[in-house]
């Protein structure tokens, strides 16, 4: 009321119009404190009520001002919130703009028309839109425009800078208007806003959309906007009387060879900034590496000129920081020295001994440090003498071009055909010379060639892969040619963990090679199977073994359990919940391969999902790609789908479904794709490559299995120093009780833990098997178990023993009762893992 009283008393004094917001922040300023009269005194008072309330302003263009408050002067919002391109471009600090013509050559026609002359460049992210702002401004300074147009100036508007600090009511507004204000004075402005769609977006009690209006139906003001599809669409053209005064100009993705054409383009800018030169064949690699490895939300060039420019500042910092084989020298000699410091006052004979063999140690050591480390500096001079010559080569290009413009011919001749060639000269006279060095490494004498104190001074391809390995996890020997032999023999190492799957293996060999030969669809996943079988015969070892083989790593495997997605409503834990529902916002599991994007996708039992997931399994299968509940679109390109499915397994168990040998015969397999597709829906089952039966397993088969288990045993007891020998018929009866044909392998795993893993356990809690031991197990003389001969006697009394190797065992088999709870539990229901529980404490 006190403030209000004031202010009423400002617009008594003035005669002026109703209180207004400024003479309420005046009032407010004169009363907040009784000390603020007092020190502003009556001179200041005087001045408020003689002041209109026009001249009061705040810093920016609105607000409340004080006595002697520098005025806005013109252009200086212009100034403040913009930058001219185009002055950029005549300073050569724009980088070259390679193709868009046609896109350039329709934005000038735009911009030459009488009426709705504003046109609004619409792309996906990273396509390059601002580069055609910056092509057009390097244009307009060379004079490639319209007579009309040789005089604008083309000026990025940062509305982040707009918008900060304004929450003041009115200040966004009053800063809009002062830089429309600016805007029109000039006369020759082209104003360029990137993100576009923020003009609708900003806040305040009027969006800047709505002040722009008027000067572009007046035609006083050119804009240039700039914006995605998505964000065009659902922002900009819902105003109609907004969207009608844009001309689109579509920006489409560059295609793989003009992607590479920019790229060569913009090869001398980036090798003059990182003082590295980068090999035609890695610019090739960028945007190979981009469209193949970095996913659909990354766009060309944004995403290759990334690859480059990353690979290029890898290399530089190597040649920057001292080699590992120094910095490993330094340390040597830092703990030479400090030995022979101790050693310095010991009189001894060994420490006599052991002083001189350290002092012709550090002599030694030091002798070899400087000599390499003369050669890196050597080096990293040449190497900085490239990079100097490199920047006064372009700095001489700016000037011939900036004479040109002047059409200076004198000054041209000079720099074209005498400054510049020498130049030139001595650049690739010192290029030769390291290349020249790096070709005859091998040779220099032993210690400079095995240093690595000489780095690379070229990108190459394999630098690139190296790039592309750390942002996506793909194994570098992946990515290069280099694993023509690893491919050629996968059935091999796929074979050593899987038994008696010969044709679903090679089934899926031959599709990741057709991956790597580039020849798969490159619309659709690499490859999808989906394999039938009963259980226990490996479908699911296959697609770890298969993880493992192709990334080094079984956690490339997302695992989905299709019994957990019988529900409709459950298909949001796959891709996320709807807006509206309970957890949207939340990532779904597919979300896993928007990360990963490399990954083997295994649905298991897919016969047990509802049909809205196995509807939405058919448009990742025949598209690629599916987009979660938040819009996000994940792509499934670079991955292998792999389903499991146990339907019509009891036709593979009659006396007429294999031969001899244990494979399934063609009526079996027409039998088991029959009752399938009794289950699935024809066209699910029509979108994967290839269905697979997998054959039951033969007693020759466990053998191999048995290896397998038993090498699982003794990796487990590595940590513990303990080896165990087996011999074969101790083997021979492993797979002989662990072979059950209904089953599968997995009986096997309950034997291997009843008969080796628990009495193992209890050996070592008794103290009969110490680190370093080995273990042989036998066949007991008749025949009926094994034997396990311990090396020492047990230091444990049997009833310790007894309370304590419970709790032993079950930590020992801890891990393969885990693989066997991954399995599903309907395969599994004849039998069941009890806990031992907690045991009791051995009595003191």
């Amino acid at each position: 009321m006190l403030r209000t009283r004031s202010a009423q008393s400002l617009r008594l004094a003035s005669r002026r119009a109703p209180v207004g917001s400024a003479r309420l922040a005046v009032a407010t300023a004169a009363s907040s404190t009784n000390s603020l009269a007092s020190l502003t005194g009556t001179a200041t008072r005087r001045w408020l009520h003689a002041t209109p309330t026009s001249r009061i302003s705040m810093p920016g263009g609105g607000g409340m001002g004080m006595p002697g408050q520098q005025q806005r002067k013109p252009g200086e919002s212009l100034a403040q919130f913009t930058q001219d391109l185009t002055k950029l471009a005549k300073d050569g600090a724009l980088d070259p703009v390679i193709g868009r013509a046609d896109e350039i050559r329709r934005v000038i026609q735009i911009l030459s028309r009488r009426r709705k002359n504003n046109p609004v460049l619409l792309g996906e992210a990273g396509v390059g839109k601002t580069a055609v702002a910056e092509g057009l401004a390097q244009r307009i300074v060379r004079k490639e425009v319209p007579e009309s147009l040789q005089a604008k100036r083309v000026m990025s508007l940062d509305l982040g800078a707009v918008m900060q600090g304004t929450g003041i009511k009115g200040e966004f507004e009053s800063r809009v208007k002062a830089l429309l204000e600016d805007v029109e004075q000039a006369g020759d402005v082209l104003l360029f806003v990137d993100e576009a769609h923020l003009l609708v977006k900003a806040e305040g009690s009027l969006d800047m959309a709505n002040l722009l209006k008027p000067m572009l139906a007046r035609g006083t003001l050119q804009l240039i906007a700039a914006t995605t599809f998505s964000e065009w669409r659902t922002s900009l053209e819902k105003d109609a009387a907004l969207a009608r005064r844009f001309q689109p100009v579509n920006l489409n993705e560059p295609s793989a060879e003009e992607a590479i054409a920019i790229l060569r383009g913009l090869r001398s800018r980036y090798e003059t900034h990182h003082g590295v030169s980068i090999a035609d064949s890695a610019l090739v690699a960028c945007v190979n590496f981009a469209t193949r490895c970095l996913g659909s939300e990354r766009r060309l060039p944004d995403a290759a000129i990334d690859l480059m420019d990353e690979s290029m500042a890898s290399l530089r910092l190597q040649q920057e920081s001292k080699p590992e084989r120094l910095e490993s020298m330094e340390r040597d000699l830092m703990t030479a020295h400090i030995e022979l410091e101790s050693l310095r006052h010991e009189t001894d004979d060994f420490s006599v001994e052991r002083r001189k063999a350290v002092e012709a140690k550090i002599a030694e050591t030091q002798a070899t440090y400087d000599k390499l480390n003369k050669i890196w500096q050597d080096e990293r001079e040449r190497l900085d003498q490239v990079v100097a010559i490199k920047k006064d080569v372009e700095d001489l290009v700016h000037r011939l071009e900036e004479a040109e413009r002047e059409r200076n011919f004198a000054l041209v001749a000079q720099l074209r055909y005498g400054e510049l060639p020498k130049l030139q000269q001595r650049q690739q006279e010192i290029e030769d010379a390291i290349r020249g060095r790096s070709q005859h490494r091998s040779e220099l004498d032993e210690d400079e060639a095995t240093a690595g104190v000489i780095s690379n001074d070229r990108v190459t391809a394999e630098d690139i892969a190296v790039v592309v390995s750390r942002q996506t996890g793909i194994p570098v020997r992946n990515l290069l040619k280099g694993e023509r032999q690893r491919l050629l023999t996968m059935e091999d190492a796929l074979r050593s963990r899987v038994q008696g799957q010969d044709e679903a293996i090679s089934a899926i060999s031959e599709a990741v090679r057709l991956s790597r030969a580039q020849l798969q669809n490159d619309k659709r996943p690499l490859a999808s199977f989906l394999m039938l079988g009963s259980t226990g015969v490996g479908k699911t070892e296959l697609a770890r073994a298969l993880s493992s083989f192709l990334f080094d790593d079984e956690s490339s495997l997302i695992q989905l359990n299709m019994s957990e997605y019988s529900e409709p409503h459950t298909i949001s834990r796959l891709l996320g919940s709807p807006p509206g529902y309970v957890g949207y916002g939340e990532s779904g599991e597919l979300d896993k391969v928007r990360k990963q994007r490399h990954v083997i996708v295994l649905f298991d039992e897919v016969e047990k999902a509802c049909r809205a997931v196995q509807m939405s399994l058919l448009q990742i299968l025949e598209e690629g790609s599916i987009r979660s509940a938040q819009g996000q679109n994940i792509d499934f390109r670079n991955c292998i789908i792999l389903a499991t499915s146990n339907l019509g397994a009891e036709q593979l168990f009659k006396p007429e479904a294999t031969d001899a040998d244990g494979k399934v015969l063609p009526a079996a397999k027409q039998a088991v794709l029959r009752s399938v597709q009794r289950s699935l829906p024809p066209e699910l089952i029509n979108r994967f490559d290839d269905q697979l039966v997998f054959n039951l397993l033969r007693k020759s088969d466990l053998q191999g299995i048995v290896d397998l288990r038993l090498r699982e045993v003794e990796q487990r007891l590595a940590t513990q120093r303990v080896r165990i020998d087996v011999d074969d018929k101790a083997k021979a009866w492993l797979a002989e009780r662990g072979y059950d044909k209904a089953y599968g392998a997995r009986p096997l795993n309950r034997v291997v833990r009843r008969e080796v893993l628990n009495p193992l356990a209890k050996g070592l809690i008794q103290g009969s098997v110490k680190a370093g031991d080995v273990v042989p197990i036998s066949l007991d003389a008749k025949g009926e178990g094994l034997e396990i001969r311990f090396p020492h006697e047990a230091g444990v009394t049997g009833s310790e023993a007894a309370s304590s190797s419970s709790a032993a065992a079950a930590e020992a088999g801890r891990e393969m009762e885990r693989d066997l709870e991954e399995d599903d539990a309907v395969e599994d229901g004849d039998w069941k893992v009890v806990d031992p529980g907690m045991a009791p404490q051995p009595s003191a």
